[in-house]
């Protein structure tokens, strides 16, 4: 079907979102299409907003609306531990949990030689330069269990051993009410090798 030339751009637009196929972006815009005008109006504003008044802090390069971000400048974080994290929605999963304290640093991005991204295209010359600071303990790694996430953990940790600093990584494994019998083989693995004792 030939769609009107402003319809088929907009379909084009949504089709460049990551996972949103031709269909899905033809849903989308013929949903937007029906929305009052009022409310297209809003969400383009927001787009706008969103785009104009977000940043990369200049410490931890997380995305907020100041820089320093809000969790590098709280005075209540503890301070000798850095969390390091591949993108922002990493950061916000693990903040969800309320359960780390510390502070980050967003690599934005994992090294991936098929995508071309190397070494010096992430935020891997800013962390080491903030381990330089006395006051880091500790480097926890919450980097993702695959190839490129291994890459990069493996990178990182040859990277900070000479610093003398404490290098950890989250645990992976089986997530809670799973039963083993579905859980494939390095999943299963990583939950033995991340075993601790009771």
């Amino acid at each position: 079907m030939i769609y009107p030339k402003s319809i088929a751009t907009l379909i084009e637009y949504f089709q460049k979102l990551p996972s949103i196929g031709p269909k899905s972006a033809q849903r989308l815009a013929f949903y937007m299409l029906k929305m009052p005008m009022s409310e297209v109006e809003k969400f383009a504003q927001a787009m706008i907003d969103a785009k104009e008044n977000t940043r990369a802090c200049e410490i931890c390069f997380n995305l907020s609306s100041t820089s320093p971000c809000e969790i590098c400048s709280a005075t209540n974080r503890e301070h000798s531990t850095i969390c390091v994290v591949a993108e922002t929605k990493d950061l916000i999963a693990i903040e969800k949990t309320n359960e780390y304290k510390g502070l980050y640093h967003v690599l934005q991005g994992l090294i991936s030689p098929i995508d071309g991204i190397g070494a010096e295209d992430i935020r891997i010359k800013e962390l080491l330069t903030r381990l330089t600071n006395d006051e880091v303990k500790e480097v926890i790694l919450a980097l993702s269990p695959s190839v490129e996430g291994e890459a990069t953990s493996l990178y990182l940790s040859k990277l900070i051993k000479p610093f003398n600093i404490k290098i950890s990584r989250i645990a992976f494994g089986l997530p809670v009410g799973t039963d083993l019998e579905y859980a494939d083989e390095i999943t299963l693995a990583k939950a033995i090798e991340g075993r601790r004792e009771l």
